[in-house]
């Protein structure tokens, strides 16, 4: 298939043609054009992970250049790949979560697929899963077997609770990290539920800390001398990290904060405002004295810009009803667009709160490409978040998107391990790939 002009064309890793070439050796460069992959060129990556947390960790290294291979169940697979919307049969959302991945299959449960999953672990540099504390040791593969055949292999390992205390071995997902952070407490109206994000919030930000504590790992490892280590990452304590401001008032000052919809107590203005187009909003935030009195200019209201009470936050916070009336007053006479131009006119900080479809006709992401097109072979083309953070020198990309369940069984285990097709087939046969 041939990509239609600005849409970066697929690729599916390399050869097993190619793979032979280079003896197995990490992909250090496109196999088509040559250019690099990004600053993590030449890490390579296995990803045992299923759903959210551990596969995103991979899948953002995967981006800036680490070969990523990615293990799933022969008859299973990631549940991921099933997750959120299907078009045709398809899910979209596997297409973005496993790009740049080369996908296998193989049944860690069986004693053949744990001897193969060693013997891959041998050829890594990094093991990420994200099973249920001690699961990985009741099919023996777990950081004492990886760390004798690789002592310089770092292991990431990210569970709902960690591998300790009381609700280590309870299962759980972002939902209840949500929930036991205090998130789900402090979003939502003063008057309505705790609020839980449609999205994975919590999965996505552990996917993050991993990913972090992985290139930190390896850092110390190649740039200190160090050995390889294993990383304890749960899914509650990274979105917890992120409520520090709530803790630290507790702690404080005994303060509880409650939900107040999209007010806070710690700056005013604050919130979304509808305009004068039902359903259209905006948002902004006063977070400065200088930010609030620009605000105050945008919305005609000279009366608060001189008001002496208004000068400081605490004196914005005790009169916040009246100041958001105001911004509400004035927003909801207008359209977005005159909200905007009136606002940045003086350089007071205010955005258009988007649904899917406004962030798709943005034409600030466009210019930057924050959504970039490529192309697919089930689906012809998927639009995905591009690559972040970009790197001047080494900027990564979205090789490919992702792919079939045991699509690159025969590359991986005949180009990487060796294995003659008479032994896959016996595998396969035997349901261990």
């Amino acid at each position: 298939m041939t990509p239609a002009p600005g849409v970066v064309p697929a690729r599916r890793g390399a050869t097993t043609g190619e793979r032979e070439e280079r003896g197995g050796e990490p992909l250090t460069g496109d196999p088509l054009t040559g250019d690099p992959l990004g600053p993590l060129q030449g890490v390579r990556i296995v990803d045992v992970g299923t759903l959210f947390a551990g596969p995103l960790s991979a899948t953002l290294l995967a981006d800036l250049g680490a070969e990523v291979i990615k293990v799933e169940h022969p008859r299973k697979g990631d549940t991921a790949r099933t997750f959120g919307a299907q078009k045709e049969g398809v899910g979209v959302y596997w297409k973005s979560l496993a790009r740049n991945k080369r996908c296998i299959t193989l049944d860690l449960s069986q004693p053949a697929g744990q001897v193969l999953f060693l013997a891959l672990a041998e050829h890594v540099d990094v093991v990420i899963e994200n099973f249920r504390p001690g699961t990985l040791e009741r099919w023996n593969v777990g950081w004492e077997e990886l760390k004798r055949v690789n002592p310089g292999l770092v292991l990431l390992r990210t569970s709902a609770f960690g591998p300790g205390g009381p609700y280590s071995g309870f299962p759980g997902y972002g939902t209840l990290a949500e929930a036991m952070s205090g998130f789900a407490h402090a979003t939502g109206s003063a008057d309505g539920p705790p609020t839980l994000p449609q999205m994975p919030v919590a999965d996505g930000i552990a996917g993050v800390f991993g990913a972090m504590g992985i290139l930190a790992a390896l850092y110390h490892r190649d740039a200190r001398g160090g050995t390889g280590q294993w990383i304890d990452n749960t899914i509650y304590e990274p979105i917890m990290r992120l409520m520090e401001l709530m803790l630290c008032e507790y702690d404080q000052l005994g303060i509880v904060r409650q939900r107040q919809g999209n007010h806070i107590p710690d700056s005013s203005p604050r919130g979304a405002y509808e305009s004068r187009e039902l359903g259209r909003w905006v948002a902004l935030s006063g977070s400065s004295n200088e930010t609030a009195l620009r605000i105050f200019t945008a919305i005609e209201r000279q009366d608060l810009v001189d008001d002496p009470e208004l000068a400081t936050n605490q004196g914005r916070l005790a009169h916040a009803d009246r100041i958001n009336a105001a911004v509400a007053r004035w927003i909801g006479l207008h359209t977005v667009e005159e909200v905007l131009e009136r606002f940045r006119a003086v350089d007071a900080p205010v955005a258009p709160v988007y649904d899917s479809a406004g962030i798709f006709a943005d034409p600030h992401f466009r210019s930057r490409e924050t959504l970039v097109e490529v192309a697919d072979d089930d689906l012809g083309t998927v639009t995905v978040p591009n690559v972040i953070p970009r790197f001047s020198a080494t900027p990564g990309g979205i090789r490919f998107t992702g792919p079939a369940r045991g699509e690159h069984n025969l590359e991986v285990f005949g180009g990487l391990l060796g294995l003659e097709a008479a032994e896959l087939e016996a595998l396969r046969a035997d349901a261990v790939i």
